[in-house]
């Protein structure tokens, strides 16, 4: 029985991402796999090449939003009305492996409790050995780098979890709701080893990245960057470092996540933005 698969894609203002994007996207759909197009605003040039690429026949669904309602309510909108056993979220600036979702989706049908399985977007001098090993784990035959949550972009994550959790909540992120699935909901969650890979277009160091320089970067600055005060390449390169960094060391045990070492870890936050210093994710 094939596995069906709902794929969410957000466009918004920029079309050369968008093409690399959405044009890899539907070339790795086989049976089953089915992508829904959420485009934001009214930027002619990406929405030319969102309507032309809306005709390919895995394209299942498409809405304009003249309104940029970013990431909620357009997650919510495939949350709320698709039926399909796997659900998954491609930005538009992230560019998958032809093989990506063959691989998820097979560790996903070997093992029930698998919740929420992420692609890696970070490069190999990233890895750090000494706190990635200690969390990789095998399940059902498939060796996982366990985590609370991946990131909200090139992840398989069951039906069943939106069944139990529901929709997102307002202001809620897919990572914080992919954690509270580990913490409450008892899902294993985390990256596939070795890594299903994904070229993320705002990394530099990436093959076909698209902020090499500090202009270009200023210009498509990422949200993270904007947040932590990021200026250059050089900052925001060391920014995806230490955030690589920071997940592999991060606990993947729900108890860590809960009560006064929940609030602990809360603190701690507050207390780096009081200082001016930025997170590590």
């Amino acid at each position: 029985m094939t596995t069906t698969i709902d794929i969410l894609m957000v466009t918004y203002n920029s079309p050369e991402s968008t093409r690399l994007s959405l044009e890899r996207l539907l070339e790795s759909c086989t049976d089953g796999m089915h992508v829904w197009l959420w485009h934001n605003g009214s930027h002619e040039e990406t929405l030319d090449v969102v309507r032309e690429l809306s005709d390919h026949p895995a394209v299942a669904r498409f809405h304009h939003s003249v309104e940029n309602k970013r990431l909620w309510a357009p997650s919510n909108w495939l949350f709320e009305n698709s039926e399909a056993d796997l659900l998954s979220k491609v930005d538009d600036d992230n560019v998958v492996s032809r093989d990506w979702a063959l691989r998820l989706s097979a560790a996903h049908r070997d093992y029930d409790r698998f919740g929420v399985l992420g692609s890696w977007r970070f490069q190999d001098e990233d890895f750090v050995p000494e706190l990635a090993e200690p969390k990789i784990a095998e399940y059902g035959g498939h060796r996982i780098m366990r985590n609370l949550w991946v990131e909200g972009s090139c992840f398989l994550m069951k039906r069943a979890c939106r069944d139990q959790s529901g929709l997102l909540k307002p202001g809620q992120s897919m990572t914080r709701y992919f954690r509270a699935l580990g913490v409450d909901g008892g899902w294993i969650n985390g990256w596939l080893y070795p890594f299903v890979r994904y070229e993320n277009l705002d990394d530099p160091r990436a093959e076909h990245a698209l902020v090499k320089t500090d202009e270009e970067f200023r210009r498509r600055m990422p949200l993270t960057a904007q947040y932590n005060g990021v200026q250059t390449v050089a900052e925001w390169t060391d920014q995806l470092r230490r955030s690589a960094r920071a997940v592999q060391a991060a606990s993947p045990e729900p108890r860590d996540w809960k009560g006064w070492r929940q609030q602990r870890r809360r603190l701690k936050r507050v207390m780096r933005r009081l200082l001016g210093q930025r997170s590590h994710w």
